[in-house]
């Protein structure tokens, strides 16, 4: 079995070895590629269905679908993907164990204006061939989506970029996040500490702490990303663009007495940022 990432035998070696040539392993890989990115999206969707799935029941569902698939193969593209199978939580960001934690403050709390509380989290978003992350700020009271962006890649940065998109409009008096390493960095938490905002942290393993986000993620994705085929990432943001425009001004919610996100933000004027 020829291993990619062996640290001391090079591919060609592997394939010398194995009596394969390098151009069937190549092609091997290619076409492994595809069924893997095909397995990714499927993961999405029944993820995004059935949060308290696990690498078990996300095996035995594909199967159930006639895909050859196996336990290993599953908790590996869960993992670069980076859904913790933990049950009940879909953990997309990973904690650092070397950052501050903060306590969780939203317990028992009524949320009855806008900017009392915002959160965020990331999620993924397919392409048709490979894929992005998308992170998103939320004013808990309405609804209203903030500031977003898209990654190819789970940094910090994209997420403080988001954070300071957010800060221009306004600032809310708590900030809730998991515990993944992109908000407990020192950058992102020095922001919020900074502005004076209160910080709040989901509980480890607990799926519904941030539960306004885990909503608007089914909402993107059944609504927008999984009506259309992303060829590129410029094609994913234009799309995203278009549907947070709609869901905060167009798409109404039974929840909110059927207006809009943007209705029940801005139906007093906003705060000004000092």
């Amino acid at each position: 079995m020829i291993e990619p990432d062996h640290e001391k035998i090079a591919i060609s070696r592997q394939c010398e070895l194995s009596g394969l040539s390098r151009a069937s392993y190549y092609y091997e890989s290619q076409r492994d590629d595809s069924y893997n990115q095909l397995l990714m999206n499927l993961i999405d969707e029944q993820f995004t269905k059935t949060p308290f799935y696990g690498v078990l029941r996300i095996t035995e569902s594909l199967k159930r679908q006639a895909y050859q698939v196996n336990q290993k193969r599953i908790r590996r593209l869960m993992h670069k993907m980076g859904l913790e199978a933990i049950y009940p939580k879909k953990n997309l960001s990973k904690a650092n164990p070397d950052h501050k934690k903060y306590p969780y403050l939203l317990k028992g709390v009524v949320i009855d204006h806008p900017d009392q509380v915002w959160s965020t989290d990331i999620t993924y978003i397919r392409l048709q061939h490979g894929f992005v992350y998308l992170v998103a700020i939320m004013d808990w009271h309405s609804r209203y989506v903030l500031a977003w962006d898209i990654s190819t890649t789970m940094d910090t940065d994209f997420c403080i970029r988001t954070l300071e998109n957010a800060l221009k409009t306004s600032k809310p008096e708590i900030f809730n996040s998991d515990q993944g390493s992109q908000f407990t960095s020192n950058d992102f938490t020095g922001i919020l500490e900074k502005e004076g905002i209160r910080i709040s942290m989901d509980g480890k393993g607990r799926a519904y702490d941030n539960i306004f986000v885990e909503r608007l993620w089914r909402s993107v994705k059944y609504e927008e990303v999984y009506l259309h085929q992303y060829l590129t990432v410029s094609e994913a943001r234009r799309g995203l663009d278009q549907y947070f425009m709609f869901y905060n001004t167009e798409r109404i919610h039974e929840s909110l007495g059927y207006k809009t996100p943007y209705e029940i933000y801005c139906k007093e004027p906003l705060k000004q940022v000092a």
